[in-house]
């Protein structure tokens, strides 16, 4: 027996497919059948464990046990106490407290569990592409994979159908300008565009990168928090050069985020990075609703911020 736990459906899919994949390499002609928990009838599970006719290993999928029938979590229970020599039950729960004096009694016995949670920190999201990236034998430079987290989200079957795109179509290490043709109409990478111009001091590519935004639909809010993201990743690492300041290694940042502050802050004063900070801090204000006109608002923060790190 095995069970699938957690609420991220890419990693549960793939972990089920594993066990299926590691059955039929141990007999190519293993019998698999798959069981919807919330449609499950009494007795199913007793039937499709039953000892074959021609003894041939089995395996048998229960699937969304957390919105199991009661009928399923009773048989369920009942088969952990007397299970199938020649069978392997897969149970997958995807989260919650429905089913669980099942689960907790499939874990009182040691059964293996193979946990699928959602990746919530940016870094296990970045982990997640370069071991996809690996798998296919193909890797990315740090920034790109940064970027192409950027630009795709939270979603993981979204980044792990990303992965596949450019690993399909491309050739070589795979750099920020791939990320950028393939995703940069995305709005978080269209926003962290805007801001690493507008950083550079680069008004022009700035405004430039701003406006089409705007005109493609982009809302004015996810390019203000990337501009925010990017100066408070200014401020955090120029701590570090005052006296008595944290350690860079306490700044929970990926390497390539400070060694990108540093290049950074070689032309930021404090007073302009004071002085950027404010503006994002008054555009943030009025795009939420503090102004009659967020586009403007957005368009004077990034001109602000290039002329404050080009002092």
């Amino acid at each position: 027996m095995v069970l699938v736990s957690g609420a991220e459906g890419l990693l549960a899919e793939r972990a089920v497919d594993r066990i299926v994949a590691l059955a039929k390499e141990r007999d190519a002609g293993v019998e698999v059948t798959t069981l919807d928990g919330a449609l499950y009838s009494g007795g199913t599970l007793g039937v499709v464990t039953s000892p074959s006719l021609f003894g041939e290993d089995r395996v048998v999928v229960v699937e969304a046990v957390e919105r199991a029938t009661d009928e399923l979590l009773a048989d369920a229970l009942a088969y952990l106490a007397a299970p199938a020599p020649d069978v392997v039950l897969v149970l997958q729960h995807g989260g919650g407290q429905r089913g669980k004096k099942l689960l907790d009694a499939v874990r009182a016995q040691g059964v293996p569990v193979v946990a699928c949670e959602p990746l919530k920190k940016d870094s296990e999201k970045v982990a997640f592409v370069t071991a996809e990236l690996r798998r296919a034998s193909r890797r990315a430079d740090a920034r790109a994979v940064r970027a192409l987290v950027d630009a795709v989200g939270n979603d993981l079957r979204e980044l792990g159908a990303a992965c596949a795109q450019l690993v399909a179509d491309t050739s070589g290490v795979i750099g920020t300008e791939v990320v950028e043709r393939y995703y940069g109409g995305r709005i978080e990478a269209t926003g962290f565009r805007v801001a690493d111009a507008a950083i550079e001091g680069d008004a022009g590519q700035a405004v430039a990168l701003l406006r089409h935004a705007l005109a493609t639909g982009v809302d004015p809010v996810p390019i203000v928090a990337a501009l925010a993201m990017k100066l408070r990743t200014l401020a955090k690492v120029a701590a570090t050069r005052g006296r008595g300041g944290v350690s860079v290694r306490d700044l929970s940042l990926a390497p390539w985020q400070v060694d990108r502050a540093l290049k950074d802050l070689q032309r930021w004063t404090p007073e302009g990075l004071a002085e950027a900070i404010t503006a994002v801090a008054q555009a943030d204000t009025e795009v939420k609703g503090g102004g009659r006109d967020r586009e403007f608002a957005v368009e004077r923060a990034v001109l602000r911020i290039a002329s404050a790190g080009s002092r």
